[in-house]
């Protein structure tokens, strides 16, 4: 138990460190290749990006850290539900946007791997 809470807890700082760096191969490696991006549209209407099609996006813009944006995120929980599930809620900020994300990781083939992700966006002026 303590070593995939390790092992989750590593895998979240390779996605929040691959994000505020822009690298999408560190972001290819946590996200499962299936996984898909969910959120909820100012209309109220779902919105769900496939991983690779998130990744073109990543790839396509300034990184944060090139943008010189601060850098504020942080894993406020990890639940390790069973031995092939976990849940982690982060916070990270592309300022003017806030972002909390929630993380479902299977543990696949010994490796810990983020199978979706739902997300809100708070903008703050």
């Amino acid at each position: 138990m303590y070593n995939d809470l390790k092992a989750i807890e590593a895998a979240t700082w390779t996605y929040l460190n691959g994000l505020y760096e822009g690298d999408v191969d560190k972001l290819s490696h946590v996200f499962h290749p299936t996984s898909a991006l969910t959120s909820a549209q100012e209309d109220g209407a779902i919105k769900i990006l496939p991983r690779d099609q998130w990744l073109e996006w990543v790839r396509s813009r300034p990184s944060p850290k090139a943008a010189g944006l601060a850098r504020g995120d942080h894993i406020l929980t990890i639940d390790l539900v069973g031995p092939t599930l976990a849940l982690v809620k982060v916070k990270c900020q592309m300022p003017p946007r806030y972002f909390t994300d929630l993380l479902s990781f299977l543990k696949v083939d010994s490796k810990w791997q983020v199978v979706q992700k739902v997300f809100m966006t708070e903008v703050r002026e």
